[in-house]
């Protein structure tokens, strides 16, 4: 090393550790809170400036995957510090489906205070390193797959908080594991992006909220995509409206991906809190995406419970909610609050998610801080993935044609069975059916389960073996786990025409952001949907065209517009429909 590099490196070294020291010192004071305080949000600017490298800050080369939550892991990490209680349960189970990491300062007093609350310190990895916070989702690393299946990396981006302990973490990790890390630091690749705000369904297709944007100021929406798409392999990057009530404006603490297809989704009593905008934006969803198998995404509706005091997040109540939980293989840890609201909340999580070990933790002590488990929680997936994707059967009226089962299987090492086991009672063994590969570009296996009578019900799941050994099938927990469907008795009956065109309720109303229009149309034909101001002058043109009968969503983004009054105007056949909508 040059006598000049030595003395620029001491330099730069120097200039971080004394931003370090005053940025620690700021970061402190909010070591257990998710929100940025203002002394923060001051010191963000020095922050970016002094990040450095310690990984490939270039894309990959070959094509990536970022798998979803629910593939395989080999590990699941924590960061010990505030709210132990909720640490240690996690610990609890979490440790009998991976092995869990906890960084922690002092490990002999992490593994004094486990022991002593009846948790063996078997398959946990203890990692001293520094840190600042428990917000391990946010600042934690990410991971892919080149070529679908093959080598695991890990992608690091730029952290959204002017913590810099935390922001080492993920390098910690990548050398604890020995894995290589990619990260977004350097233009034109640098993103400023946190975990808690951003889920994919492990094919391609990514969520976020607009704090994306908001955080990038720097780049446009499709640089932002391009940036995913070459680092991540997201080549569809839905974005949608901030909510009114959640401070730090994560989608994990409202909406989660359940498989590749269905959509976990917290619920609020009608015009509560962020409700409306949560309904807009998953109408928005549906209306505009479809799941990667081309067909709608369906949805699973869980209640956003109250505190104990009865309030919600719009009169100063805690935001608590069902789908900050966390995958860990055959696990699924769930925040817990009050009896009389986890027992509806689990019902439908077990009723979701057949055969798996659904645990619920109490975190009513962490949800003041706007966080719950999947916010302290980060995964390390599988170095060896063997990918099985299916698309479930749906109900079906067809009791003369076999049910053709196909699946996506993939292992680095190729294939050497597959099997599709099938049952139609729950007191039968299962029946084994060997799959053939039918499209080998498409990675497809298939085999057929034969007709069945009406009324009889399904249950199947899918096992694989690799050419290496490695085995697995899905759902993860099957035989305990499975998918199903019925043959169904057909009754005749049609759906009664809509009568006539009608216009209901926008919502959210007031407005900021992605707004949603139900139409009804009772007979096909030309109309139009606009939004104009209070005198009837047009600001932006709806919908003009052609429209089926049947009921419809239609969506404008009042992001931009100036606040005020302003008409939603519905027009067909004669009749003309009006409401007033507020923008905020």
């Amino acid at each position: 090393m040059s006598a000049v590099s030595s003395v620029f490196g001491i330099k730069r070294l120097m200039a971080f550790l004394s931003f370090g020291f005053v940025t620690i010192s700021v970061a402190l004071g909010q070591v257990d809170d998710h929100r940025m305080s203002p002394a923060e949000q001051a010191a963000m600017p020095s922050y970016l400036q002094a990040r450095t490298s310690t990984g490939i800050t270039s894309p990959p080369v070959s094509p990536v995957r970022a798998p979803a939550e629910w593939e395989e892991i080999d590990a699941l990490n924590i960061t010990w510090t505030g709210y132990t209680a909720v640490l240690k349960e996690i610990v609890r189970f979490a440790r009998l489906e991976t092995k869990v990491i906890i960084v922690c300062a002092d490990s002999l007093s992490v593994q004094s205070y486990l022991t002593n609350n009846g948790i063996p310190l078997t398959n946990i990895d203890f990692l001293v390193a520094p840190y600042n916070s428990i917000w391990c989702r946010d600042y934690g690393q990410w991971n892919i797959y080149t070529h679908d299946v093959d080598s695991l990396a890990l992608i690091d981006w730029i952290y959204n908080r002017p913590r810099p302990k935390d922001d080492t973490v993920p390098s910690s990790i990548a050398r604890n594991e020995l894995l290589p890390m990619y990260q977004t630091i350097q233009a034109p690749y640098d993103l400023i992006h946190t975990g808690g705000n951003f889920m994919t369904d492990g094919f391609g297709t990514g969520f976020s909220s607009n704090l994306v944007l908001n955080e990038n100021p720097s780049h446009t929406a499709a640089e932002i995509d391009t940036i995913l798409a070459k680092f991540m392999g997201i080549n569809r990057f839905v974005k949608m409206s901030t909510l009114p009530f959640d401070v730090i404006h994560h989608i994990d603490m409202h909406l989660k991906l359940l498989d590749e297809e269905t959509l976990l989704v917290g619920e609020y009593p009608q015009g509560v809190a962020d409700g409306p905008q949560i309904e807009a934006n998953l109408q928005y969803i549906l209306s505009n995406y479809n799941s990667i198998y081309g067909t709608p995404y369906k949805v699973v509706r869980i209640p956003m419970p109250p505190d104990a005091a009865g309030r919600y997040p719009n009169n100063n109540g805690d935001y608590r909610t069902y789908t900050n939980a966390v995958f860990v293989n055959k696990t699924i840890l769930v925040p817990g609050y009050e009896t009389r609201y986890d027992t509806t909340a689990q019902r439908i999580w077990e009723e979701a998610m057949p055969g798996y070990n659904v645990q619920f933790i109490n975190c009513n002590s962490i949800i003041t801080a706007l966080g719950a488990l999947h916010c302290i929680t980060k995964e390390v997936a599988t170095r060896d993935p063997l990918l099985i994707s299916h698309q479930p059967l749906a109900d079906t009226y067809d009791a003369q044609n076999p049910y053709p089962v196909d699946a996506r299987i993939q292992h680095r090492s190729g294939i050497t069975v597959a099997e599709l086991y099938y049952r139609t009672d729950t007191l039968l063994p299962y029946q084994a059916l060997p799959m053939t590969l039918s499209n080998a570009l498409t990675h497809t296996w298939t085999a057929s389960i034969p007709a069945q009578a009406p009324g009889t019900k399904i249950d199947y799941y899918v096992s694989a073996v690799a050419n290496s050994g490695k085995a697995q099938v899905r759902p993860m927990p099957a035989p305990a786990g499975y998918w199903s469907f019925e043959v169904l008795q057909f009754v005749g009956t049609e759906p009664a025409l809509l009568a006539e065109s009608a216009m209901k309720p926008a919502f959210p109303n007031p407005s900021k952001g992605i707004t949603c229009i139900p139409v009804a149309v009772g007979e096909e034909g030309h109309g139009q949907l606009e939004l104009t101001d209070v005198v009837g002058r047009k600001v932006a043109s709806i919908a003009d065209g052609w429209m089926p009968a049947g009921e419809k969503n239609y969506f404008i983004d009042t992001q931009n517009l100036v606040a005020g009054v302003y008409l939603l105007v519905f027009e067909t056949a004669g009749r003309r429909h009006v409401q007033r909508l507020m923008v905020r």
